[in-house]
């Protein structure tokens, strides 16, 4: 898709700030997040406006600012999934945040309970 370059490293993941950010062949709205400086770094991110329509988290008016995004459709907002044959989840608590036309990312992390951070997608996704 495209070069993903973070405001800050996201947690867990510093120095790291330079990504590339690849639709995963056949599965739709899953993307791969792979650091450009270490590339044996990779997560996999879900589109969640495609796949958690009732998840919204509130972008702060500072935060959209630094990443130059003005309307909701400029954003691309993505969860952080861990894959497990006993049923992946998602990080609901920190997600990802890219600007469209930029490729400028955030990882938010809220401030809200009610917000897992390992959320059954399963669930989630209603099946």
């Amino acid at each position: 898709m495209s070069a993903v370059r973070f405001l800050a490293p996201p947690p867990g993941l510093e120095p790291l700030d330079e990504f590339t950010l690849d639709p995963v062949p056949g599965a739709d709205g899953l993307y791969t997040l792979a650091s450009v400086e270490r590339p044996e770094i990779r997560l996999f991110t879900l589109d969640a406006e495609r796949h958690l329509p009732g998840y919204s988290p509130e972008l702060p008016d500072d935060r959209a600012g630094e990443l130059g995004v003005s309307a909701p459709e400029d954003a691309l907002l993505l969860v952080v999934v861990t894959p497990s044959r006993e049923g992946s989840t998602v990080n609901l608590l920190a997600p990802v945040i890219v600007n469209r036309a930029t490729g400028a990312a955030l990882q938010l992390v809220l401030d809200d309970d009610a917000f897992p951070v390992r959320a059954e997608l399963a669930a989630l996704a209603g099946a």
